[in-house]
């Protein structure tokens, strides 16, 4: 069974699938093919309509055969709302998602970080890369309700004006699809939705002294350093923004399956901390920037002062009209800052020890050259595993760099943005939990990489 992060991604084994979410949620599911829309109502599985190809709601079970999904189908994308209407989903326990296999096995568990005022979150998605499907955990949240992700799905949404809406009823317009509208009470959408994500903060496209201006002085009311624009990044976020405008919809990865942190690497930026705002709907970069400061999260990204780089730009997708943001924000990597990153976390882990009435791990060069190898070879090889491509497991890579250890333990983890998520995510979980507190292990490396899929890899290798 693996325990999942947001961006991290597992290969599925043949046969259906079945997907639950405990708790007062109410499941629902997109099916899209490459181009990210829908085709047509049959592509909206909700509690009004139960079925589809490939795909059954039974209660809080959804069950899903990717091989059967319709043709042309490349990825089915899992969403929950809160079961009582006008509900945040902070107001509720953090949702849990469990997927099971044919033969009643528990594949994968993932629990998002936990939202505040959005009211949708989309948990998890089901893809096809080539012949093979994966799953990946997601956790981007929506405040503007079913209504909002599914006219980012390309449904055209139909809204009552009064407080309780009579049954849905679906209608024709100029969307990939037609579908009514599923919420069980009004839903008033704002003028733009996001995706945001606090790796690190924001940026521009060409440079936009205003925007740069602007952002600068907001940054300084909190303390924060001021940020520059880099060239690198703002190459990284205009083909970022243009992709999404080309596909009609926001997205951490692209039709070409290429994902914002892999476009930011590939153009030669290496970061230790990273993050982005990714924003339809503003029209100009004072119009973005008040939207930024409009949001609690994407405030803290764009005030955060790890960050000293940015880059900004955006795209009109010409079929809507509707502009697509990315901004780009990040700490560069230097050999030192990527000490201090590691020694926080061989300094928290080792809170965590002595908390539990355990020695301090001592820090090992040949462990960490190992580590931070294995985060390295995880992000170049596009893969999150404790086996590498080649069959090497952690005391392969151990003794390769050098080790000496007898006992040899690895905790991975990829997505989180600091040291101190990092850390708090494996102590969350029995198993990693289980390596930090082992009272036979006395030393410790750790590495760190960004880019990929899911934008930062850790690695701790533990030796005894």
């Amino acid at each position: 069974m693996s325990e999942l992060v947001p961006g991290g991604n597992l290969p599925l084994p043949n046969g259906p699938l079945t997907i639950r979410v405990p708790g007062p949620f109410d499941i629902s599911a997109l099916i899209t093919d490459d181009t990210g829309k829908v085709r047509g109502d049959s592509d909206f599985v909700f509690y009004n309509q139960p079925t589809a190809p490939g795909a059954r709601l039974n209660g809080e079970a959804l069950t899903v055969n990717p091989v059967a999904l319709r043709a042309g189908a490349t990825r089915l994308t899992v969403v929950i709302s809160p079961a009582g209407p006008h509900t945040p989903l902070g107001h509720l326990p953090t949702p849990t998602l469990q997927v099971t296999g044919i033969d009643g096995r528990l594949i994968a568990r993932f629990t998002p970080p936990r939202v505040q005022r959005e009211t949708v979150l989309l948990l998890t998605e089901i893809y096809r890369r080539g012949p093979n499907w994966k799953l990946r955990a997601l956790g981007q949240g929506y405040a503007d309700g079913l209504a909002g992700v599914a006219r980012d799905f390309g449904v055209d949404v139909v809204e009552d004006a009064s407080t309780t809406p009579p049954a849905p009823v679906p209608r024709q317009g100029r969307g990939a699809a037609t579908c009514a509208a599923p919420p069980r009470g009004r839903e008033q959408p704002p003028p733009t939705r996001t995706q945001v994500r606090t790796m690190a903060p924001p940026s521009s496209p060409s440079p936009k002294p205003p925007f740069l201006g602007l952002v600068n002085s907001t940054r300084a009311t909190s303390n924060s350093p001021p940020v520059s624009l880099n060239p690198r990044l703002t190459a990284a976020a205009q083909a970022h923004a243009t992709a999404m405008a080309a596909q009609g919809r926001l997205a951490s990865e692209a039709a070409d399956g290429l994902s914002l942190y892999q476009r930011i690497t590939a153009g030669g930026y290496a970061y230790l901390a990273i993050g982005e705002h990714l924003v339809s709907g503003p029209r100009t970069p004072a119009e973005f920037v008040d939207y930024c400061l409009s949001d609690e999260q994407a405030r803290r990204t764009l005030r955060e002062p790890a960050y000293t780089e940015t880059g900004l730009a955006h795209a009109t997708d010409p079929r809507s009209g509707t502009v697509f943001w990315t901004a780009l924000w990040a700490q560069p990597f230097t050999p030192a800052g990527l000490e201090r990153t590691a020694t926080e976390a061989i300094t928290l882990t080792n809170a965590e020890r002595a908390a539990a009435g355990l020695p301090p791990l001592s820090h090992d060069r040949p462990l960490t050259n190992a580590a931070q190898a294995h985060s390295a070879d995880m992000v170049a090889r596009a893969f999150y595993s404790h086996t590498s491509p080649d069959g090497s497991e952690p005391w392969h890579r151990a003794a390769a760099a050098g080790s000496t250890r007898r006992s040899i333990g690895e905790n991975i983890a990829c997505g989180q943005r600091s040291a101190a998520e990092v850390v708090r995510g494996w102590m969350n979980s029995p198993g990693h939990r289980a390596n930090i507190l082992k009272p036979g292990f006395t030393h410790i490396g750790v590495g760190f990489a960004g880019g990929g899929a899911a934008g930062t890899y850790w690695t701790q290798l533990f030796g005894g």
